[in-house]
């Protein structure tokens, strides 16, 4: 089901929404202080082509450690960017949901939305690997 769900995502707006990530990673990743924030981008571009089946889950989740002064890059794009594309993603899930058919895009969006908040120390993990992930750590 999340095939065809991600085929759908993709035809109707995914791809160029995963374009745009990307596009807004390249920019942060001119610059050397930058390059964290565009790495983040780059993931949540890969979460925004594929949603369905997928998670985008904080790095120590997983068992990776987070690096050090993601705190002060998050609090960077929380003020300058995470604010706007959280609400637009918001607005947009709410819109979808407004009909049967749009519920799980809607829902996609929401996931999006929370992502866009805050990317940094995220990572793009299958649903499975997650529920096994989350076994292991209890």
């Amino acid at each position: 089901m999340s095939c065809l769900g991600n085929l759908l995502w993709i035809l109707f707006g995914g791809l160029e929404l995963a374009v745009i990530w990307a596009a807004v990673g390249c920019l942060w990743c001119l610059t050397v202080v930058g390059i964290p924030i565009g790495i983040a981008c780059f993931r949540v571009a890969e979460f925004a082509l594929l949603p369905f089946g997928r998670e985008l889950v904080d790095a120590e989740e997983v068992g990776e450690r987070r690096i050090f002064g993601t705190a002060l890059f998050s609090l960077v794009w929380i003020l300058l960017f995470g604010i706007w594309i959280t609400t637009a993603c918001a607005v947009m899930g709410a819109l979808m949901c407004v009909t049967v058919i749009g519920i799980p895009f809607g829902l996609a969006y929401f996931r999006l939305a929370k992502a866009a908040f805050n990317p940094l120390g995220k990572r793009v993990v299958s649903g499975d690997a997650l529920k096994l992930a989350r076994k292991l750590r209890i």
